[in-house]
């Protein structure tokens, strides 16, 4: 195969210094197309076309995922989801080396780390695994929700007994999720329910009635919760909810964040630094309490004014409670940003949550933490290949500038 290590970023930047943006440079780049016509050789077929779908720094590498179209040896096409990674590479994999870097590469669903996803995404095993668990018998219809490589997929399942959610997890974490979710509801959250799992990893999920907050704010719904139902749900968590420790918070978490801005943004080093380094000699911590652990507006299911569903609760554990609070108004603050056509309706809940959230936190500390959840948000559209990512990220980095500055006025 040709040489898939680059020296240079695609922009002609030089970041050979830093392995992060190296990893980054050669999952998006020029080298990206080397190793997926070379996975598709081994494979048996040509690479027709690629486009990079996804793609972040994860540990010691970087992840990505990409749309391609391959043609085979009969002269079909068809049009798969490859992955790649680099730095801790998985063994049920195909290793690309070039005796400078190596890469590994698979084809969705064979997943390394998530062994169930061959099953989740086949009609006649998830029609079998309904069987099995009393949701009916008969033909299923599946639908891609969400994939993160090596870490998760969600997978729509419609058939005999309605729509359900299938969530392919690491084999040695689905036992204690469905316990999670069994207890979650037990308590009162609106946590979907848990049908049952498999030994592979495989959790089947209760479909939850209305629409994501995200949804309705994009629809110009005015009938929204408000931020006492917020506070409400928050404080319906289990303070028995221990397994896994304590969750790092968002600001124990802001010089990786940093690094990983640096990564693709090198010019925005120093800028990005400077304000990793205020955040953390500034914020302070607030109330020890069990948290959501990535509270945001998609992750709250509403319905004629009130919160219907909490969503994607595998974080749920002892925290801080600003690291809820600051997720949700950092997040609300992020999506204004990028989405301006609904800034106005972005804006004004985000206002309305972060008036009632100052009556249970330290109104500084809340801000403080707001602006480290956007500087963890900085990567995302280069995450999912947005046009123009450099522009949307660096305006990102003012939001949370933005954010501190509101911060520091506080304190005073």
């Amino acid at each position: 195969m040709a040489p898939i290590a680059s020296k240079a970023r695609t922009d002609g930047s030089d970041d050979s210094d830093d392995p992060a943006a190296r990893d980054v440079a050669m999952l998006t780049g020029v080298p990206a197309g080397d190793i997926l016509r070379t996975a598709a050789l081994t494979a048996g077929g040509e690479l027709v076309r690629w486009r990079a779908r996804q793609v972040q720094t994860s540990g010691r590498g970087a992840v990505a995922t990409y749309a391609v179209t391959v043609r085979w040896a009969d002269g079909r096409t068809s049009d798969e989801v490859l992955a790649a990674c680099t730095g801790d590479l998985p063994s049920d994999a195909l290793v690309l080396d070039d005796g400078d870097r190596k890469v590994a590469v698979w084809r969705f669903p064979r997943d390394p780390a998530l062994p169930g996803l061959v099953a989740a995404a086949d009609e006649d095993s998830v029609a079998a695994l309904f069987a099995d668990l009393g949701l009916g018998s008969g033909p299923v219809r599946l639908a891609v929700r969400a994939y993160r490589p090596l870490r998760r997929a969600v997978i729509e399942a419609t058939g005999p007994a309605g729509r359900v959610f299938i969530k392919a997890v690491r084999p040695d974490r689905v036992e204690a999720l469905h316990r999670r979710h069994r207890q979650l509801v037990a308590c009162g959250v609106p946590a979907p329910h848990s049908f049952g799992w498999t030994t592979d990893g495989l959790l089947v999920l209760q479909a939850l009635p209305g629409r994501t907050l995200r949804d309705a704010l994009r629809s110009g719904t005015t009938a929204l919760p408000d931020g006492d139902e917020i506070v409400a749900l928050l404080d319906r968590l289990p303070t028995e909810l221990v397994d896994g420790g304590r969750r790092r918070t968002w600001l124990d978490k802001i010089d990786f964040y940093a690094n990983a801005v640096s990564s693709i943004l090198p010019e925005q080093r120093r800028r990005v630094t400077r304000l990793a380094e205020s955040i953390r000699a500034e914020a302070g911590t607030g109330t020890e309490v069990t948290t959501h652990g990535d509270l945001y507006e998609s992750q709250l299911l509403v319905h004629d004014g009130r919160v219907c569903g909490l969503l994607d609760i595998d974080t749920a554990r002892p925290g801080d409670r600003l690291d809820d609070l600051g997720c949700l108004i950092g997040h609300l603050s992020a999506l204004a940003h990028l989405e301006p056509a609904n800034a106005q309706a972005i804006n004004r809940i985000g206002n309305l949550y972060l008036a009632r959230f100052d009556r249970s936190v330290d109104r500084a500390d809340l801000r403080y933490r707001a602006a480290a959840v956007v500087v963890s948000l900085v990567p995302g559209p280069h995450r999912v290949q947005q046009p123009r990512w450099a522009h949307a990220s660096s305006g990102l980095l003012s939001v949370a500038e933005s954010w501190v500055a509101l911060a520091r006025a506080a304190r005073r």
